[in-house]
């Protein structure tokens, strides 16, 4: 079924009409079944407008607003390029000077995120810092607020092309990682299945009522999903660009972030 007109309301310049939306549906390819995630806090993903569920790769996920990924049945939050330090090192490398609110913003959005659901494992699928010296150069209050959202729970930190070395900060440093029937990692490989990544920040466009509307979006076929930046000073790619053009297949969908998530056919 494709989603209801009413539930996209969005803001960008994708190239589809209302009524183009409408006739050409979303349709998830057939993938291995998977059993329904626990409610947790999170109770009706699609009633409560905090959620977009759907069945990838034999796991039961939830693209929540934020950019967030949650992954009930391990109680797993993964986010994807945070780029914690973006405004030092614009300032640093002599470029513009950036309000520098941005790691707190991040970090503010991702408490919330832990505060409202059952998470006892995070993943930061790369791009976390800036670069390792905007790592290091975190304002002390940043790093209480990382200790105090590590506290009881398993933090990993998957390295990205920006950081990609270990810092001085608790929780575990990997390369990727295989939880269940998915690989994590941050840059997406050719020929790979059920494979969840981010580095690329998609985003979608389209014109709705002549009005251009852009998302930050996940973007997923029945082989891989590319995350959204969580980061506040990030930017991203359109879906139409080359490189996701190729990475992605022809039925794929976008999810577009925002206060209600809605799933439409990728942009191209």
């Amino acid at each position: 079924m494709p989603p209801p007109a009413a539930s996209v309301r969005v803001g960008g310049v994708f190239r589809f009409t209302i009524l183009q939306i409408l006739l050409r549906p979303c349709v998830t390819p057939k993938l291995r079944p998977a059993p329904l995630a626990p409610a947790g806090k999170l109770g009706d993903e699609r009633n409560m407008n905090t959620g977009y569920a759907f069945d990838f790769c034999g796991a039961r996920l939830t693209a929540l607003g934020s950019g967030a990924l949650w992954w009930a049945e391990h109680g797993l939050l993964c986010v994807s390029d945070l780029h914690l330090g973006k405004a030092e090192r614009v300032a640093r490398r002599g470029g513009s000077a950036l309000p520098p609110y941005e790691t707190t913003d991040t970090l503010i959005r991702l408490a919330a995120e832990l505060d409202r659901l059952p998470v006892r494992v995070v993943m930061c699928l790369g791009d976390s810092f800036d670069d390792l010296q905007a790592a290091h150069a975190l304002p002390e209050a940043a790093r209480l607020t990382l200790t105090q959202l590590q506290a009881g729970r398993q933090w990993l930190w998957i390295e990205g092309n920006h950081d990609p070395g270990p810092v001085a900060l608790g929780g575990e440093h990997l390369a990727e990682v295989a939880i269940g029937p998915l690989r994590f990692r941050h840059i997406a490989q050719p020929d790979t299945q059920a494979e969840v990544s981010g580095h690329y920040h998609p985003k979608a466009r389209l014109r709705l009522r002549g009005r251009a509307v852009s998302r930050a979006a996940f973007l997923y076929d029945d082989q891989r999903l590319i995350m959204p930046a969580f980061g506040t000073y990030t930017g991203g790619l359109f879906s139409d660009a080359s490189v996701l053009q190729a990475l992605m297949g022809p039925r794929a969908c976008a999810i577009l972030t925002g206060p209600q998530p809605t799933a439409i056919p990728m942009p191209r």
